[in-house]
């Protein structure tokens, strides 16, 4: 879906006549966060956030993959496979599937980790213990009571924030602030902006972790575009982001597209973009989540460049610090209880 532009207006005619769906909608929403879930019987580690749209789990997700493996875990990671057709559970096999099976940010993820995809998040954890895990990565689901989670990390971009601060559909959230607060382990703020700091500053005075990262443009990548012309289009929660990355790099971008998140791009529209791009001899940049929409398809013109990015942190020794702890704390619980 778009995302309405009222959400990140400050006041607006239409938050206030959607406020009441928005109050009920908070109200079954924070209700049912108070469910109990099932234990998995291995540590799970949620990496989600606190309102509708894109922030960054993503790159969180990966970033979280690489700090595992380091400390000699085997993350699997399980997801709902947004905007794919199968319930599973399956494990995503990038030479089978398509992002039309099991979602564009699964498909993307099982080149660096293995991907279970299930409706019901139980399941998908079964499936990962089956593959081997030793630790489930929930991409996700913060607001899911279906599965107990053991530590739960949200993310936020720090450039938008959490826009009118209302609940779902007056506003971007997905449950009532003060609910997800007291459920958040620690809080990932990605970018250099400020427009977070009050939430940042609420968590801290709880001493919940806040930790800062990056988004880092990969070398390759930008190496690969500097000096040309390019058409940026993307279907992501912000595409502005995506533009906005892209000229910090010093790449001239002479024409953008933006779409809404997870848009499956027509045949028509790809046609038209291939066409465009050749008329004005241009080069086609796209996200690599975008790209993996594409991927399988026919008819996709070559040469489309997709946009690399990793997620640093600007204190890597804190967060190997706070997973360290939340693995010891949940394998603690489980051997204590038994």
């Amino acid at each position: 879906m778009r995302e309405p532009a009222f959400w990140y207006r400050p006041r607006s005619l239409e938050s206030y006549a959607l406020w009441p769906l928005g109050a009920l909608y908070g109200a079954i929403a924070e209700r049912r966060m108070l469910r109990e879930g099932v234990d998995a019987g291995i540590p799970v580690i949620c990496v989600g956030n606190y309102h509708v749209g894109g922030a960054g789990k993503t790159p969180t997700v990966l970033a979280l993959t690489r700090l595992l493996r380091e400390l000699g875990e085997t993350p699997v990671v399980i997801s709902r496979g947004y905007g794919g057709s199968l319930k599973g559970p399956v494990m995503v096999d990038r030479m089978r599937h398509t992002a039309s099976d099991v979602g564009d940010e699964p498909l993307m993820m099982a080149r660096d980790v293995p991907v279970s995809v299930a409706r019901d998040r139980l399941d998908g954890a079964v499936l990962a213990k089956s593959q081997g895990a030793t630790v489930i990565l929930m991409d996700d689901g913060f607001q899911n009571p279906r599965l107990l989670k053991d530590a739960s990390l949200i993310v936020i971009d720090s450039e938008r924030g959490l826009g009118n601060g209302k609940m779902f559909p007056a506003g971007p959230l997905r449950a009532p602030l003060q609910a997800q607060l007291a459920r958040t382990d620690a809080l990932v703020l990605i970018g250099g902006g400020h427009a977070a700091d009050d939430v940042a500053a609420e968590l801290a005075g709880r001493d919940t972790p806040v930790l800062r990262a990056r988004l880092k443009p990969d070398a390759a990548s930008v190496a690969q575009l500097l000096g040309k012309r390019v058409f940026a289009f993307a279907g992501i929660g912000d595409p502005e982001r995506f533009f906005r990355s892209l000229r910090a790099c010093g790449i001239e971008i002479a024409r953008t597209r933006p779409f809404a998140d997870h848009h499956m791009f027509s045949d028509d529209e790809i046609a038209a973009l291939a066409a465009e791009a050749q008329r004005e001899q241009l080069t086609l940049v796209t996200t690599e989540k975008d790209l993996a929409r594409l991927r399988g398809r026919e008819g996709v013109p070559g040469g489309i460049v997709p946009f690399a990015v990793q997620l640093e942190f600007d204190d890597p020794a804190a967060l190997r610090q706070l997973i360290s702890d939340q693995l010891y704390k949940a394998r603690e619980r489980r051997f204590s209880t038994r």
